[in-house]
């Protein structure tokens, strides 16, 4: 098996390119658990350690580079970048490298040179053969500031003395340029401490002043060279000649040879494969940037640093030379647990190898980039991956995943709007067969009354036409939780202490039903988008809690459920009004008050209500609402209990209205429920923009719907599809819906 080959690698779940990596040998059972539960990630307490003021950690995503074969071995190669061309097209060239027998690199010693510079001198010509006289002595200072390194056969090896004429000041300036062997470290530490050492004597000899004394990121004593060979006949691609392709790269590779404008971007497409493999490793990827354009700039011009010609046979040859000094044990690398499993998963002997992989990462990034140029362009393969992006950010189901995507290819229309548009039609096309699930729980709007309901007012919920669906299995250890639509999928920490803010509610729920030691996998397939106040986090408890009572036959009722869903709850919102779980449990329409008794009396509707739903393009935040209308109500109680009072007058005025079918007086009602909405200062102009949408093409009334910040915006109408086509011109995604129920 090759074990850098994994077919569709791209197709499968995380979780199954997971099993496929553990598989083919690529990262040890600890690695996989680690991966597996999310645990190799750099942690606050670590990061604070690594530089100052630290407030977080940001993450990146690690991609897997495949097909990789350097000098007849089998590379996987992780990166951390956040543009997703980049993984798949390195992974491709990769792939058609191999007909040509894979990468070929050869990398020169890791020699990293460090400069001391000294002015002040009187006679520069005799301090420059007084240096040279005493190099050994100069030599062997350095050396013993690092005595581990030289027994590893590392060290200071030699110098050279260069002058150079001062611009601000009179006379010349003499700078000393050792270099040193670094081995496997980077070695930017070591070279300072040994330019620092040597300073006094360099002065001492000179009879100059010492200045500054450091490293230099222009790393030419430590080259990478790789060359790929690509048959003739693997060059083909519809609607082009292979002849035509070869050509079109290399009139691009002259392009960049010859001027620095294309060279510019030739080289960062080279650089955006290497800095990524830096990244991932753990690599000073600025370090290496700054050298490698300066590198680029050796004959006085700027240049490609790669180049692409065609040999005797008619075959397409690509050479790469790059200055490239790299690390790979250290304490930034050895600190970090992400970075030391990727060069783990990379299985390398040393510095130098990496050296060699970056060169040939670098050297596939860029025929990937100039045969997209010289064939289709570069766009068509951007915006196809881009769109992958789009659909996730839509939150579309997994199993429709893919038929959604292309679906928005064909539209051309690459926006999130139109994304969200076309799962609620394929969801609509697809009706959901829910006995494949453990439990199906609808999302919900408010109609009437949020935020006054947190103060034991009435309130008017609706279900909508969004759900949650969750499936059980069983498992040997520990509890998977998996929501492919939100990009969750890690293990539910053991340690309550260490759990993350998204763990807490869940793992409550298992310690509630005695299920915390049972293993077994949790997937839940989201239609509810977050944070559009949709009641997500408690559709989500609500529905685990009915799915395992139903997978583990635990005989719970409707009420046990929905005050478990509850105290779940408390933990996402602080102090929530409990009608989000609740209408989440029992799934009618419902009205609803808070208090020591309290109220869930469910809503006759006896004709059908049309609403539409619109969502927003920013999330919002109920927790964070909720916590600022609760501040500004300490601070003035008896104005904020007037506002609230003045909502729960017209939540009562709209049941009476919903009953006779006055749709008017209803639209009227949420109309003046947005403005004291306003005055609690939850709505946003983007939310106002959309309420006004509405109006205008209509609506008898609309509000914002949930928390507010930014979420969705509910409407009634009689003619909902004019709205809908509203909200389709302004680039807002929306959904009709009816409600009716008479008990």
């Amino acid at each position: 098996m090759d074990k850098s080959r994994i077919p569709n690698f791209y197709k499968m779940p995380i979780n199954e390119r997971l099993d496929a990596v553990y598989e083919r040998g690529l990262i040890s059972k600890k690695d996989y658990k680690l991966l597996k539960n999310q645990q190799q990630q750099l942690d606050i307490n670590s990061a604070d350690k690594m530089i100052e003021n630290v407030i977080g950690v940001m993450g990146m995503p690690i991609g897997l580079g495949l097909n990789f074969l350097i000098n007849d071995k089998e590379y996987v190669i992780p990166m951390a970048v956040e543009e997703p061309s980049i993984v798949a097209a390195l992974s491709a060239a990769a792939k058609i490298s191999r007909s040509g027998g894979g990468f070929k690199t050869e990398c020169t010693d890791p020699i990293l040179t460090g400069q001391i510079q000294v002015v002040a001198i009187k006679n520069l010509e005799q301090a420059r053969n007084d240096l040279l006289s005493r190099k050994q002595e100069i030599i062997d200072l350095a050396n013993s500031f690092h005595p581990r390194m030289v027994a590893r056969g590392g060290g200071a090896i030699d110098f050279s003395i260069k002058t150079y004429p001062m611009e601000s000041f009179e006379g010349e300036m003499l700078v000393l340029n050792i270099n040193v062997n670094t081995q496997d470290a980077m070695g930017a530490n070591l070279v300072n401490g040994m330019c620092e050492g040597i300073a006094p004597l360099i002065e001492s000899i000179t009879e100059g002043k010492v200045f500054l004394r450091i490293l230099s990121n222009l790393t030419d004593q430590s080259i990478a060279k790789g060359t790929m060979r690509i048959p003739l006949k693997c060059l083909s691609k519809e609607g082009y000649d292979p002849e035509q392709i070869r050509d079109g790269i290399i009139i691009a590779s002259d392009f960049a040879k010859a001027d620095p404008y294309r060279a510019s971007t030739h080289n960062k497409g080279i650089m955006n494969g290497i800095d990524a493999v830096a990244l991932a490793t753990g690599n000073d990827w600025r370090a290496i940037e700054a050298g490698a354009h300066a590198y680029a700039s050796r004959h006085g011009r700027y240049s490609s640093l790669s180049e692409w010609k065609k040999d005797k046979n008619g075959d397409l040859v690509g050479t790469i030379e790059i200055p490239l000094k790299v690390g790979i044990v250290g304490a930034p690398i050895e600190s970090n647990p992400a970075v030391a499993l990727n060069l783990r998963i990379m299985n390398l002997d040393s510095a130098t190898e990496l050296s060699g992989v970056m060169a040939a990462v670098g050297l596939a990034q860029n025929f990937s980039a100039l045969k997209a140029l010289s064939t289709d362009g570069i766009q068509k393969g951007h915006m196809t991956l881009h769109a992958r992006n789009v659909v996730k950010a839509a939150d579309a189901p997994h199993e429709i995943f893919d038929d959604v995507l292309e679906e928005l290819l064909v539209s051309g229309e690459i926006k999130v709007w139109k994304a969200r548009e076309i799962v609620q039609n394929l969801i609509k096309k697809e009706p959901i067969v829910t006995d494949e699930f453990d439990a199906v729980t609808p999302g919900k709007a408010i109609l009437l009354g949020e935020h006054s309901v947190v103060y034991g007012r009435h309130a008017i919920a609706v279900p909508v036409p969004l759900n949650i669906r969750v499936k059980i299995e069983d498992a040997d250890d520990g509890v998977l939780l998996m929501i492919p639509s939100w990009g969750v999928e890690y293990y539910l920490d053991k340690k309550p202490e260490e759990r993350q803010s998204f763990e807490k509610p869940a793992a409550l729920i298992l310690e509630k039903m005695n299920l915390s030691n049972v293993g077994m996998k949790i997937e839940v397939f989201s239609d509810v988008p977050r944070g559009m106040g949709l009641g997500g986090s408690a559709v989500l408890a609500v529905s685990i809690i009915k799915a395992l009572n139903h997978h583990y036959k635990m005989g719970l009722s409707e009420q046990e459920i929905n005050e478990m869903a509850y105290e779940s709850e408390k933990i996402a919102h602080g102090n929530p009004s409990g009608i989000d779980n609740t209408i989440a449990t029992y799934g009618y329409p419902l009205i609803y008050r808070k208090g020591e008794k309290t109220l869930k009396e469910r809503l006759q509707i006896k004709e059908p209500l049309d609403l539409v739903l619109a969502f927003s393009k920013s999330e919002g935040l109920t927790a964070k609402t909720v916590a600022h209308v609760r501040t500004q109500w300490k601070s003035n109680q008896e104005m904020y209990e007037g506002v609230f009072d003045d909502i729960d007058a017209i939540v009562l005025n709209g049941i009476q209205a919903i009953q006779e079918n006055d749709l008017k007086q209803l639209g009227e009602l949420m109309n003046f429920n947005q403005g004291l909405l306003n005055t609690l200062q939850v709505s946003t102009p983007e939310l106002e923009r959309m309420i006004h949408i509405a109006r205008d093409a209509g609506a008898f009334g609309a509000k914002l719907t949930g928390g507010g910040g930014g979420g969705a915006m509910i409407a009634v109408s009689d003619n909902p599809e004019e709205i809908i086509e509203a909200f389709d011109n302004e680039g807002f995604q929306s959904i009709r819906f009816s409600v009716q129920d008479s008990g």
